[in-house]
């Protein structure tokens, strides 16, 4: 092997080395104190034996910074990790969360959205007279419970993050106007399509759907449909058929996600006999 010398007097000549950056010492600072604290967690999570968090990678950035506000399992659709609020900004708690999937010429299933359904605790008490004395187990394959929560005038709101990044307002529109279609004839006849183009219309083509995007479709008081679009309330109708049949979509007898319908009940069932 080649030993390579260099005199000393060399080294003792150079200049001493300048001081390092301050950029780049709060860089190195804050490097430091992130992997501190990622190996906090994960000490944390192991002592209290619950399974470690997958990598980035499994959710969506949008569902990872979402899950960062303190949400907890039951408010996250666990398919795609999309987050849901305990509770909307008018108070209404959240009963469930589920997945609305489509398949594209019978061979590839894409998740286009994820739900959360919504009731006022409130006008929930409209149902406990008739169904307090039930138990829990009854409860949760009663049909005429979720029946009852269609027709009554209980306010609750479904609220939509879309998941797929390539949703037009237009396949928005066009989907609507199908599932909410069949809808409106199952409880009200084939008259009405007038009614139902005053709901379509309201998706209009300026609105833009990307990743992360809300809808939320809320059933006021007096059967008032109300829309809003990212934040922003764009029409509201009142009817009470349409909000049947909206509302039926996602608890009824034939729901998008049957496992969030039963969820819901579930939910339902328990605030009735709390």
């Amino acid at each position: 092997m080649v030993s390579l010398r260099f005199p000393t007097a060399i080294f003792a000549n150079l200049p001493p080395p300048p001081p390092p950056h301050r950029a780049a010492i709060a860089a190195a600072i804050a490097a430091a104190a992130a992997a501190a604290a990622a190996a906090s967690f994960t000490l944390t999570a192991k002592s209290a034996g619950r399974p470690l968090p997958h990598p980035v990678h499994s959710a969506p950035l949008w569902a990872s910074l979402s899950l960062a506000d303190g949400a907890t399992p039951s408010n996250v659709e666990p398919r795609t990790g999309a987050a849901f609020p305990a509770e909307t900004a008018g108070g209404r708690r959240l009963l469930g969360v589920g997945l609305r999937k489509t398949t594209i010429l019978g061979l590839k299933t894409i998740d286009v959205y994820a739900f959360g359904v919504y009731a006022d605790d409130s006008d929930l008490k409209q149902l406990r007279e008739k169904y307090q004395k039930l138990p829990v187990s009854e409860l949760k394959e009663n049909t005429d419970l979720i029946n009852d929560a269609l027709e009554r005038d209980i306010r609750m709101t479904v609220r939509l993050q879309i998941v797929y990044g390539r949703l037009s307002i237009g396949s928005v529109r066009s989907a609507f106007e199908k599932s909410v279609g069949s809808r409106l004839q199952k409880f009200g006849g084939s008259d009405t399509k007038e009614l139902l183009q005053s709901f379509v219309s309201l998706f209009k083509d300026e609105y833009k759907l990307p990743k992360g995007s809300v809808i939320e479709l809320s059933r006021e008081s007096n059967h008032v449909l109300k829309i809003s679009i990212q934040g922003e309330e764009v029409g509201s109708i009142q009817n009470k058929l349409l909000c049947q049949s909206i509302l039926d979509l996602y608890i009824g007898d034939d729901p998008f996600d049957r496992n969030a319908k039963d969820n819901i009940q579930g939910s339902l069932a328990s605030i009735l006999k709390a």
